[in-house]
């Protein structure tokens, strides 16, 4: 497969492919370019850059056009919160796009409460920042909990009743967790087993082994990136043979690739179209672009381009010249926005976005199916 590819710029500053530092619409993204997470970030950043140099070619939103300035936190909590100052008040952005990570996230709410910031598309699906509603939040994706619940659903329709849990100690893993136990609960099942790894210094050395001797017909892990990937390799190779299940923020063709043979079978959750689903005007787009950029478009692509959709309509609803308080408003006025086959709404009451959930599987090819 062939992947976007980013430049990084002195002091971990990032620009898009195209690179000019005269935009006037200035956005700012801080994220783990590198770090555990940096196949799926690369990715979703790519989508992303797909659709705003396409508006940029264009003309850009309103006769302006939009510079992404992406500072690289390496997925670590406290940089993202200095980042996240840096790019507020020292470079004044209108807005930020695109986090990763739940504690990342959480983190900089407060900072974003304070200057007024809309960040808009966090890629995290905790619940703690659906309900009750975030100010200055407006999340696109949907929330892990509901793909947790629709995973044990799916599993105990087909009669899988020993089901584990394997997650990250810190808030997404928690918050992973509470869906799990609710889907448990929601089919009668109790889990049967419940282990934690540390995200700083994950290891599987005993925790493999551990799940092995319980015999589950089906795990659950709940992690990013390259944890997940030596989880899941551990676990495979201290004789785990049932189903392994993870979620969307591992969908990436850079998580199968690192996965290699312990790929094949992983279940996948969804929180968008399959990048193959030429049905969803959506996904047509971005496959035009992606194959006119000569990139293959991946679930984290789709997940950037709808995305950077959401924030260039609400710069464009904002007007000329568009503020933080503006763009907030303005994102705040839409009504089953017409996504491509996908509607999105907000109100001041509810940032929640979409409620799209899917499950897919990795084939032998390296390819998720649905």
């Amino acid at each position: 497969m062939k992947f976007w590819k980013f430049f990084v710029a002195a002091g971990g500053l990032l620009a898009g492919l195209h690179g000019a530092l005269h935009a006037q619409l200035l956005i700012g993204q801080t994220v783990g370019v590198t770090g555990s997470a940096a196949a799926t970030v690369k990715e979703s950043m790519g989508g992303a850059q797909l659709y705003f140099d396409a508006v940029n070619a264009r003309g850009g939103v309103n006769g302006q056009k939009i510079e992404l300035l992406t500072l690289d936190d390496k997925f670590d909590p406290q940089l993202t919160l200095s980042n996240a100052r840096t790019l507020i008040v020292d470079k004044g952005v209108l807005a930020l796009f695109m986090t990763r990570g739940t504690p990342h996230t959480v983190g900089i709410i407060p900072l974003l409460d304070e200057f007024g910031v809309p960040l808009v598309g966090p890629s995290t699906g905790a619940m703690v920042l659906h309900e009750p509603v975030k100010r200055n939040i407006f999340n696109v994706r949907a929330p892990y909990q509901r793909e947790v619940k629709k995973a044990i659903t799916h599993l105990a329709t087909l009669g899988v009743q020993r089901i584990g849990v394997v997650h990250v100690d810190d808030t997404f893993g928690a918050d992973a967790l509470a869906g799990a136990l609710a889907g448990f609960k929601d089919n009668k099942l109790d889990a049967l087993f419940v282990e934690k790894f540390d995200r700083a210094q994950p290891d599987f050395s005993t925790l493999a082994p551990s799940v092995a001797k319980q015999n589950p017909q089906a795990v659950l892990i709940f992690g990013t990136g390259s944890a997940v990937v030596d989880g899941i390799k551990a676990m495979r190779a201290a004789g785990v043979t049932g189903q392994i299940v993870t979620l969307s923020n591992n969908a990436s063709g850079g998580f199968v690739k690192a996965l290699g043979s312990a790929s094949r079978g992983v279940v996948v959750t969804q929180v968008f179209p399959s990048e193959r689903a030429v049905t969803f005007p959506l996904v047509r787009e971005a496959t035009a672009l992606a194959q006119q950029a000569k990139v293959e478009l991946t679930p984290a692509m789709v997940e950037g381009y709808t995305n950077a959709k959401v924030l260039v309509e609400g710069l464009r609803r904002a007007g000329p010249n568009p503020t933080r308080a503006s763009l907030h408003n303005a994102l705040e006025t839409f009504k089953k926005f017409d996504l491509g086959g996908l509607t999105l709404s907000y109100t001041a009451e509810d940032h929640s976005g979409l409620d799209f959930s899917d499950l897919s599987i990795i084939g032998p090819d390296g390819y998720f199916r649905r």
